[in-house]
């Protein structure tokens, strides 16, 4: 099945692509050439792009930047053979998502994803998550405890880590430039969709290890970015997520993070990370009181579920199997 495709969102700021439209670009397959389900869902009221493979308990897959629900095509894969049902959604703003013009909020993006879990009518979810996905998962894993029966996260520190790191951790916060970059009006965007999405083509190659990821795929997320609003959308948090350091929604979201995990929790991290040091997302277990399992992959950079898929497949699926996953 597949689904329309989006209207068109806010009107896209100077430096957008018109030519990009997001059902030529999001609705893509999987390798192997298993039949995946395209189809939008509505939660937290906005409308969803879900991508669906295999049937048994709910496996969420969230995205990071500056990719879409494509970032986990051989996870989708893995875990369907596994035995679960895996879905991988856009979040607000990215692929085939509603562009809307408020809600990047991490409280507000993590309602999103709860929300998709209940729109697919389960009780709960494992929840995976990369990068701002991953920040997110941590997110929706406090807030909403029991709608996640198990945690993932890949190259990110829970918040309250990356925000301690990216203040006091000199050498975290020039690997997370970008980031304050990212704070100045207009001219990211037009940046990451200048030359059809060059600057995303060397972000990625630049955080990824040795291995790199596959050039297809690049090609694949250049497209994706010059698609009108994504560019503006995919920065919209990591604005909030300085500029709201010391204001009281941002004081109080931090507050509302302190609140300890108490769902099993697998942190996955490359060892070659140039964009979340190791060091960094290491001290987020402080905040699990549950089952907390660290893995580094050798030589893997920032994007280890596309650098080595079969390795982080792996170790996923046998945690998620885990009637006892060890601390």
């Amino acid at each position: 099945m597949t689904g329309s495709s989006l209207p068109p969102g806010p009107p896209a700021p100077p430096g957008h692509s018109p030519s990009a439209q997001p059902a030529s670009v999001v609705h893509l397959g999987v390798p192997g050439g298993r039949e995946v389900t395209h189809r939008d869902v509505a939660a937290n009221g906005a409308r969803f792009h879900i991508a669906e493979l295999g049937d048994g308990p709910l496996v969420l897959l969230l995205h990071g930047f500056p990719q879409f629900w494509w970032a986990w095509r051989h996870q989708l894969v893995a875990l369907a053979d596994a035995g679960f049902r895996a879905v991988a959604m856009d979040l607000r703003g990215v692929g085939g998502s509603d562009r809307t013009p408020r809600g990047y909020d991490p409280a507000g993006l993590a309602l999103d994803i709860t929300g998709v879990v209940r729109s697919l009518g389960e009780p709960d979810a494992a929840l995976v998550g990369h990068d701002l996905g991953g920040y997110l998962a941590w997110t929706a894993a406090a807030m909403r405890p029991k709608l996640v029966r198990r945690l993932a996260v890949a190259s990110m520190p829970h918040p309250r880590r990356w925000r301690s790191a990216m203040l006091a951790d000199l050498r975290q916060t020039r690997a997370g430039s970008h980031i304050w970059g990212f704070q100045r009006p207009w001219i990211p965007e037009r940046q990451l969709t200048a030359d059809d999405g060059a600057l995303v083509g060397r972000l990625i190659r630049d955080w990824a290890g040795p291995r790199g990821v596959d050039e297809e795929a690049v090609e694949v997320y250049r497209r994706a970015m010059c698609i009108p609003s994504t560019a503006h959308c995919s920065i919209e948090p990591y604005r909030w997520m300085v500029r709201s350091l010391a204001r009281p929604d941002g004081i109080q979201f931090n507050r509302r993070m302190k609140r300890p995990l108490r769902v099993p929790t697998l942190h996955l991290h490359g060892s070659l990370d140039p964009v979340v040091r190791a060091r960094s997302a290491a001290g987020s277990a402080e905040y699990v009181e549950a089952p907390y399992r660290w893995r580094l992959f050798d030589g893997l950079g920032h994007f280890p579920h596309e650098e080595d898929p079969a390795a982080f497949s792996s170790e996923l699926i046998n945690w998620l199997k885990d009637p006892e996953p060890d601390r």
